[in-house]
């Protein structure tokens, strides 16, 4: 996988503020991919990142980290959907313009 691209997901979950989520697509849309790949690198190479704020397009978490999770978004003020498996990702996305403008920052010495 290429590395510049693993850098520059990595660096945009990086940029999801603290109570805040982000989807795939979301990422996707900044890194310029498709929201599989953004999974994809994630999976491979997500766990020393914010990997908890980055959710599916509806809110929800993989259920193998949803236990995981669960204490990082109490202490966040995520709230838990009813069902268990995410928030509302309306009351929790994260600004997109601001995302947007912070990931061009974090980025910018990538070219």
């Amino acid at each position: 996988m290429d590395e510049q691209l693993v850098e520059r997901v990595l660096r945009a979950v990086e940029q999801i503020p603290r109570g805040r989520v982000a989807s795939y697509g979301d990422l996707a849309e900044l890194v310029g991919v498709g929201p599989r790949l953004v999974g994809r690198v994630m999976s491979l190479y997500g766990s020393n990142v914010t990997w908890w704020r980055v959710t599916s397009a509806s809110g929800d978490l993989p259920l193998a980290l949803a236990d995981e999770a669960r204490a990082r978004w109490a202490d966040e003020g995520i709230t838990w959907k009813p069902n268990g498996r995410g928030c509302r990702i309306r009351d929790h996305r994260v600004d997109l313009t601001r995302l947007a403008d912070d990931y061009e920052r974090a980025v910018r010495d990538l070219g």
